[in-house]
């Protein structure tokens, strides 16, 4: 690659780690590319969806004239793999926060298990979290969480093409989910415990595919390095 192919647009499938932002990912990018080819300030970079701290997998990079395409490789379908933990739930609805709420899991069976999958699939109504990056009143939800504010949060159609539960050791429950562009699993996660009775939280989450783009293809932000020097 020369400082002209990344100015005239690539696509870069990174693997973000754990406790990564996707903003931390694609500076981690940034510097690399202008200190390895002397690129431009104005150089162009971003990345096309984000990705909770908390979670790994693809990050589609984006550099130069291809940041145009962004808002279309956003709107693909995402493939996600993850574990929800059922009987307790977190503000959050993840490990973001601490549990505040615990709740009977005896009752939770592989049958009932995957037949609450069912409810799921399809159109849905979904509300965001609290502790997310979207705007209410020009601050972020998350801001009036931490500052204890509460807000009124709108429910959102969302799309969930496939919902498959891959292991079941309670309390942990594995799942494989496809989605459109804006669903929140974390939300799914918290809903499906209350669906199931109970309460739920995710405790992982690995994001798979975007479209046609699979994490397989995709590299470390060190392995990018190391393959660029």
């Amino acid at each position: 690659m020369t400082a002209e192919d990344y100015l005239e647009g690539q696509i870069i499938l990174i693997d973000k780690p754990l406790k990564w932002s996707s903003f931390q990912a694609v500076n981690k990018l940034k510097y690399i590319l202008k200190r390895q080819y002397n690129l431009p300030k104005k150089f162009k970079i971003g990345h096309a969806g984000t990705l909770d701290p908390l979670a790994t997998g693809l990050l589609i990079i984006c550099t130069g004239k291809f940041t145009k395409r962004i808002t279309e490789i956003q709107a693909q379908a995402k493939e996600y793999t993850g574990t929800i933990t059922v009987g307790a739930t977190t503000p959050s609805y993840d490990l973001e926060t601490e549990v505040d709420k615990t709740f009977p899991t005896e009752h939770i069976t592989e049958t009932l298990l995957l037949e609450t999958t069912k409810q799921f699939l399809g159109e849905i109504d979904q509300k965001p979290p609290v502790f997310s990056a979207i705007k209410k009143d020009g601050k972020r939800l998350y801001e009036h969480a931490r500052a204890g504010e509460e807000v009124e949060i709108a429910f959102r159609k969302t799309t969930i093409h496939e919902f498959e539960i891959t292991r079941i050791a309670l309390p942990e429950i594995d799942f494989r989910v496809t989605c459109s562009k804006g669903t929140y699993i974390r939300s799914l996660a918290y809903d499906f415990g209350i669906a199931l009775q109970s309460g739920g939280h995710l405790s992982a989450l690995r994001r798979t595919k975007i479209g046609d783009y699979n994490v397989d293809n995709s590299v470390t932000p060190d392995d990018f390095e190391k393959g660029i020097e």
